[in-house]
């Protein structure tokens, strides 16, 4: 890994399923997660995706591509445009820097409205 080295991009469908079962998985009941009715009530086009969801996918693709010994040293990562059902989320990565056995990548994740994620992940990947 080098600085500069661009991560190949991960499309992900953004289906109902998914974003009731990352709330669900994460303990997140808030209605717009799961209540298309109630979500619209608060100004929402649909239910969206809780930001737990968006940030374990962001480690998914982390170490997806660095491999089974990624260790996940640090995530940060700030929302922008919500994830809706029937978009598609695609995560793509940059490597900033590189110290040793541990990188630091820039991630951006864009659906059909923009920007939805933002952040730096610190990834150790031993030798």
């Amino acid at each position: 890994m080098n600085a500069g080295d661009r991560l190949p991009p991960l499309e992900i469908p953004i289906t109902r399923t998914l974003i009731v079962a990352g709330a669900i998985a994460s303990r997140d009941y808030q209605d717009v997660h799961h209540d298309p009715d109630l979500a619209r009530e608060k100004g929402s086009p649909d239910i969206f995706m809780n930001i737990l969801t968006t940030n374990g996918l962001v480690g998914r693709y982390i170490t997806d591509h660095f491999g089974p010994r990624a260790v996940l040293r640090r995530v940060a990562i700030r929302l922008g445009a919500p994830n809706h059902p029937g978009d598609t989320m695609v995560l793509t990565g940059t490597v900033e820097q590189v110290d040793g056995d541990t990188a630091t990548v820039r991630v951006v994740g864009a659906n059909g409205i923009g920007t939805h994620v933002t952040g730096t992940v610190t990834v150790r990947v031993p030798a």
